[in-house]
């Protein structure tokens, strides 16, 4: 995890390999029904480009214009991708790069060369919700859309974590929030147990201790442990297990 500052603040507490985890987190905490949607920083293609046209002319004219505007790109440091296929419908490769996640997808059919513009979307916003952008203008608000995307990932990220961890105080608040099958909280917790107790517990109600909080999170007021009732400043976060 990391906090509104951008830094590390807690560690996760299980034996899973670190990669695996952290590519569960990245695809559970910001993708949906249509595919993965990935933050610009880690996305392998940041910026794909589709051709819209009809006949072999109009592929050579557009694909010359994004080559151009590929080249102004990869300046930036942005990664792009030109997808040409001429044996796969323009339909297909929306679908296909949807479904991979990546952040930006610039469209030019004839009219946009005639009006020298570039129909943008936006894999974190509606399919249905595009915008025309001047060619001239292009590459400087297609790096403000990246550095946006990326920024409203993690503001979205954050405000959905903070708003499903609360702190409880009883077994009792546990054993409820963790009844029946839908969804449930993560619960902060003083936690003064031993390993036996920790597994023990998990078994029953199927949960286990799923981050150990490294800054304020995992710290606080002197409270009598969930299960053992001494005394402790420690805090974790339960949640379910899958």
């Amino acid at each position: 995890y990391v906090n509104k500052e951008g830094k590390l603040e807690y560690v996760w507490a299980t034996s899973w390999g670190v990669s695996t985890r952290l590519m569960g987190a990245l695809i559970m905490a910001h993708s949906d029904n249509n595919g993965l949607v990935l933050p610009p920083k880690l996305a392998p293609i940041q910026v794909v480009m589709v051709p819209i046209y009809k006949g072999e002319d109009q592929l050579t004219e557009i694909r010359a214009r994004f080559e151009a505007i590929a080249a102004q790109l990869r300046e930036k440091g942005i990664s792009v991708k030109i997808d040409d296929r001429d044996n796969v419908r323009s339909g297909f490769k929306f679908a296909e790069y949807e479904l991979k996640g990546v952040p930006v997808r610039l469209e030019i059919g004839p009219r946009d060369l005639e009006k020298g513009s570039v129909c943008v979307q936006r894999r974190d916003q509606p399919v249905n919700e595009k915008s025309f952008v001047p060619e001239t203008e292009l590459v400087d608000t297609v790096t403000d859309i990246l550095q946006d995307i990326q920024d409203a990932l993690l503001q979205r990220a954050i405000a959905f974590q903070d708003a499903h961890i609360r702190p409880a105080s009883t077994l009792q608040e546990l054993e409820e929030n963790f009844s029946g099958e839908g969804d449930a909280d993560w619960l902060q917790v003083p936690w003064d147990g031993s390993p036996e107790e920790e597994e023990e517990l998990a078994k029953r109600l199927r949960i286990s201790i799923r981050c150990i909080p490294l800054g304020e999170l995992g710290r606080g007021e002197p409270a009598p442990c969930i299960l053992t009732g001494r005394m402790t400043e420690r805090r974790v976060l339960w949640a379910r297990s899958y």
